[in-house]
């Protein structure tokens, strides 16, 4: 695909790449590079845990809708990954996650956020933030906008109307 998408032989694009390795280290650590970018944003910012929260859904929507061959990767090529990649990948992404986290436990402390296991409501945010790429690849009408608005309300306020 990417050979045809370059218009060349597939045979010829390993003149231009070391290894189809080399291809997922460099889309999985960039990805994980601008997820960090964002998340260092957001823990920069002097906004609340709410708002933080709302932030890390529009980067996710925004790079999911920008990036979505690279995103899908992050769902499960990554253990393909080799060493020092894969260690560098998995620390990368272990301090988001814990970031993300510290996020939601600020929320708690606030009581802005229910007393909820912190464990269980990163895992139910990024699941559903790790698979829009495929939900959105075929619902291509909906704006980003409009997208991280229904996405911030399932995930982060809820379904029950108060």
């Amino acid at each position: 695909m990417i050979a045809s998408e370059l218009k060349i032989e597939a045979s010829s694009l390993y003149n231009h790449i070391e290894s189809k390795q080399a291809i997922l280290k460099e889309m999985l650590l960039e990805m994980a590079e601008k997820f960090i970018e964002g998340m260092q944003e957001v823990e920069n910012s002097n906004a609340n845990p709410i708002e933080k929260l709302e932030m890390l859904v529009g980067l996710h929507v925004k790079l999911t809708l920008q990036f979505p061959d690279q995103i899908s990767l992050i769902t499960g090529e990554w253990v393909h990954l080799e060493e020092p990649a894969l260690r560098q990948y998995i620390h990368l992404r272990n301090g988001y996650e814990l970031s993300f986290k510290t996020i939601i436990a600020d929320g708690m402390k606030l009581g802005m956020i229910e007393k909820i296991d912190i464990e269980m409501a990163l895992f139910s945010i990024l699941s559903s933030l790790h698979w829009l790429y495929s939900w959105s690849g075929r619902h291509r009408e909906l704006k980003a906008e409009a997208l991280e608005k229904e996405i911030k309300q399932c995930l982060l306020y809820g379904l029950k109307k108060r």
